[in-house]
């Protein structure tokens, strides 16, 4: 049988469980991503494709599966030969590679960091299998592997096929690249830079009929990890659930309509640096506490409150936490372009405590400092400060003012502030240190909240206040009130 001619489901030992699977079997698309609950058959649905791939291209299909450690894939690799050995396939232990009748070929291989997937440039495979996507921080040694996509024979479709669930440290670009665009999934995404279509399918575990037969109990066990927001992620493939949230204080209260801030608002920047990752600037506005008027109407926010207003995100399209990597005139042009309007208007400047270190020559802070542009006179250079980079004491300040006082936060997001309010919800504890964020998410968008917020630290011990009157405006569903903490320190 040669590579262009069809298989029958039946040369298989393995068949698809479910009308996912069987989507996932069939699918034509060149990006597959597959999953979004616990059960729901993700590693058994990409092997058996795969298995019908040496079936249909014989020698023509060359596959290789990754997980971020050789340990993560042991199960992978257990659960092969199932598949496989019934087809007649060989496994060779010390290659860990699958040798088929035909002549096709599958390797189970790790990737840990963007170094690893450079050791495979120059290689060719027909299939790329991702398993538990969700495991990477960044999709960067993803996205490289699409170069090992290629293959001589016209007729063999090469394809990248990805699994993963919600949460863990790469919840946020799965879900930005695969979810937001379909949430129901099945539909076809197209990519308009290179013409490449990518799809998300769906697989829940009440799909997974063998499963839930042979193992009723399943679900009771899954319930017994204590987070009922974790359970819930798992068990419905909710993508909108914040399983493990470091700051489960987020609320949508907290994010407003975008306007201008009245001019009587104290104003100022901060600066997380990033090139191979994105740079995330803020600019901020501390409210007076009296009312503000805007398209929509009038909005009442706390005195002392600090309001993100504009924001600038270094980072490539379609590719979270993947950076422009700009120069560092390139970056302060687009910072002046963005305030020099207002530049009369800011107060000061904070940045990330690294900017200042010396490596052979000037430091970040000190080129930015020197920078003059001819297209924005007026400006000194771009004059900083070292943030205060005590990381737990700054997201204490961050839960701090999310919790605000009496149900009212005391730190707002307008809506054009896309990627803050995209990453800041789902930043994971870090599992070595819980009291710290895990570094390893796209965390820049918080580094820099944080620092704004270090700048003009609470006191612990804000007042209470009542319930907000139901006679104020509302924006939205939301009350936003007039406080006056000035006798408490909040400014």
């Amino acid at each position: 049988m040669g590579a262009e001619e069809g298989f029958a489901l039946d040369q298989l030992a393995w068949y698809p469980a479910s009308r996912p699977q069987a989507a996932l079997y069939t699918c034509p698309i060149d990006e597959i991503f597959f999953g979004g609950a616990r059960g729901g058959g993700k590693t058994d649905g990409v092997l058996g494709t795969y298995g019908g791939k040496a079936m249909k291209y014989l020698s023509a299909a060359i596959g290789i599966m990754f997980r971020r450690s050789m340990v993560e894939l042991e199960e992978a690799i257990a659960r092969s030969f199932g598949i496989y050995q019934p087809m007649g396939a060989v496994f060779n232990g010390q290659k860990r590679e699958w040798l088929f009748p035909g002549g096709a070929r599958l390797k189970f291989r790790y990737l840990d960091r963007d170094q690893d997937a450079n050791r495979y440039q120059g290689h060719s495979y027909s299939h790329v299998l991702i398993d538990e996507a969700g495991n990477f921080p960044s999709p960067i040694p993803i996205y490289k592997l699409f170069g090992t996509l290629r293959t001589p024979h016209p007729n063999v479709l090469c394809q990248m096929l990805l699994t993963g669930n919600p949460g863990g440290v790469g919840h946020q670009w799965l879900r930005s690249r695969y979810i937001v665009p379909n949430r129901l999934g099945y539909q076809v995404i197209y990519d308009e830079d290179t013409g490449l279509s990518r799809i998300f399918i769906p697989s829940k575990l009440s799909d997974n009929r063998i499963l839930m037969e042979r193992d009723p109990r399943y679900v009771a066990r899954l319930k017994m990890v204590g987070s009922e927001m974790l359970v819930r992620a798992w068990l419905e493939g909710d993508w909108d659930v914040v399983a493990g949230a470091y700051f489960d204080s987020w609320s949508d209260r907290m994010i407003l309509p975008t306007f201008k801030p009245p001019a009587t608002w104290a104003r100022f920047t901060s600066f997380d640096w990033g090139s191979y990752r994105p740079s995330a600037i803020g600019w901020f506005a501390v409210s007076d506490g009296k009312p503000v008027k805007h398209a929509g109407g009038e909005i009442w926010i706390p005195r002392g409150a600090l309001v993100m207003y504009r924001e600038l995100y270094t980072m490539q399209k379609d590719q979270p936490n993947v950076g422009l990597k700009l120069d560092n005139e390139e970056l302060a042009h687009k910072i002046m372009s963005l305030d020099h309007d207002e530049k009369d208007l800011i107060r000061y400047r904070v940045g990330d405590p690294s900017m200042w270190a010396q490596k052979g020559g000037p430091s970040i802070a000190e080129t930015m400092a020197r920078y003059r542009d001819p297209e924005f006179p007026g400006y000194d250079g771009l004059m900083m400060r070292p943030g205060d980079n005590a990381r737990i004491p700054g997201w204490t300040q961050m839960r701090h003012r999310m919790k605000g006082v009496g149900d009212v936060p005391l730190l707002y997001f307008m809506a054009n502030c896309e990627h803050s309010i995209r990453t800041i919800p789902y930043l994971q504890h870090d599992e070595l240190n819980p009291e710290d964020i895990d570094t390893e998410g796209e965390d820049h968008a918080g580094d820099m909240v944080r620092y704004a917020c270090m700048s003009r630290p609470l006191p612990l011990d804000l007042p209470k206040v009542s319930k907000p009157s139901d006679k104020l405006p509302k924006y939205g569903t939301y009350d936003y009130v007039i406080m006056d903490h000035e006798e408490h320190g909040i400014s």
